[in-house]
Parts: structure tokens; sequence; C-alpha cells
């Protein structure tokens, strides 16, 4: 389905939209050749070669048969499109349906969330349609399995939700791996030495997790059960608190997806 339509991209040139088109590009969901991207700047980044690219963003909308936004959110609140009843999805944070029917000019609006993990066909992107029709359904799942893996939902707020906790990679990962390099390094670990070693933990544990199993929750308890040495850790992070301070810096992102697009 996916193969057969061009792929009109608003944003395109930027980290999410280029990664999202690499991502179809390597899955070979989608030719290069029907691809456009609107940049009034004219740079490519690192867009395939094989991708057009305009200036005129009713030139890309005229030409393509579906039409993905990836501009920065407080960019949307003046962006306006004349699509003529086309599919538009959307992986702007905290831009509502809503909005999103304003800027088509109708309610033929999908809304999701991704990363630059896309790029590696590894991202997570959520969506949620209102007005569409199940063959338009049928395209975000395709889009967004191409590039990862996908759910719709049924609840737009959890959209914002997703924001927080999937849409930033590394992100919050990076922050917790940090922390563990640092105290490497103040136990007088080599620099290199201390960032080799996180890095290659999280790549392990990554595949893990990422691999199915038992959940995340059942693996803390059975380390804690295990009572050694990462028990001892993961109880003096529980007893300091640390799944507050995680839902607190989750809460205050989820506050901000639902704020960002309106921010200046």
């Amino acid at each position: 389905m996916l193969c057969d339509m061009v792929l009109g991209v608003i944003g395109g040139s930027g980290q999410l939209g280029c990664a999202i088109i690499q991502g179809l590009v390597t899955a070979k969901a989608l030719p290069a050749e029907q691809i456009i991207v609107a940049n009034r700047s004219g740079v490519r980044g690192d867009l395939p070669d094989a991708v057009r690219l305009v200036s005129d963003i009713n030139e890309m909308v005229a030409a393509c048969d579906v039409i993905l936004l990836s501009v920065p959110p407080a960019n949307a609140t003046t962006l306006r499109l004349q699509a003529d009843g086309k599919l538009v999805l959307s992986v702007m944070a905290g831009v509502t349906l809503a909005q999103l029917a304003k800027i088509a000019g109708h309610d033929r609006v999908i809304r999701a969330m991704s990363s630059p993990a896309a790029a590696e066909r590894m991202a997570y992107s959520p969506f949620m349609l209102d007005a569409c029709t199940q063959d338009d359904g049928a395209v975000a799942e395709e889009l967004f399995g191409a590039i990862g893996q996908t759910d719709a939902l049924t609840d737009e707020a959890q959209l914002d939700v997703f924001t927080a906790i999937t849409g930033p990679v590394p992100g919050f990962v990076a922050l917790f791996a940090d922390t563990m390099i640092r105290f490497a390094r103040e136990q007088g670990v080599d620099d290199d030495v201390a960032e080799r070693a996180v890095r290659q933990l999280f790549l392990a544990a990554g595949n893990e997790m990422g691999a199915g199993g038992a959940s995340p929750a059942k693996q803390v308890q059975w380390m804690i059960d295990y009572a050694g040495t990462t028990a001892a850790g993961l109880e003096a992070m529980k007893a300091a608190g640390i799944e507050r301070v995680v839902r607190d810096g989750l809460a205050a992102a989820v506050e901000k997806s639902r704020r960002i697009a309106n921010d200046t």
C-alpha cells in the first residue's frame, strides 16, 4: 500500500523527519524517488540522494498522496495547508488533533509520536486517528511499523505520555548512563574504560529487554530476591526515592508536551 504512494514531508531535513525518511528507505517501505521534502532553506542534510527537495509547500502538497508534518511545534501555529482532503500525519510534539485539523483544513488527520531511532528502524511510534478511515489507519500502521514498532491509541492524551517516555532517544536513559560513568570515574576508572563499559551494559540490557521475556519489574524483583550486590544497590536507590524522582521528571516532560506548541 505505502509503496504505491508519494509521501510529502514538511520538515524532512530536520533530525526527526530525516530519520523517518532514512528508516522508510532502508526498510524498502517506500522508494526515495517517491518522497518529496518541502524545505525553504534548500539544505538536504542527510536525506537520501533520490529524495526530491522543493521550496514551495503548495507544490509538494499538490504532488503527494500523504503528507507528514515534522516541523518544530512552535511553527505549527501559523502553518496552513491546501491539502484537499489528503491524509495528513504529524509527529510534532504537543500539536493536538484539533490543531492538526486547522492546519490541514479538514479532519482526515493522524497524530503520532516517533523518535530519531527511526533511522535505525528502532523507534516506537504510537498514533491516534480521529475521523480517518480504516485504510488511513492501515497507512499509519505500515509507515510507522516500517521504522520500528507502533500501536494505535484510543486516548489522545497518551501521546503526550509517550512524547515524554519514548520520544527522546537516548534522553533519560543517557542521564542514567552518564551518572554510572561518573561514578566509575570517581572510583578511579579511566574515562574511556568507564564509558565503554557503560555503553556495553546499556546495549546488552536493551537487547535483553527488547527481546521480550520477563518484564522489567520481574527482572528487578529477581535481582532483589537473589540478595546479591545488585540487590543492595537497588534497595538503596529505592530507599533514596529514585522511583519518585523518575516519575516527577516524566510528569514534567508530559506537562511540557501539552503546552509546547503554544510556547514561544
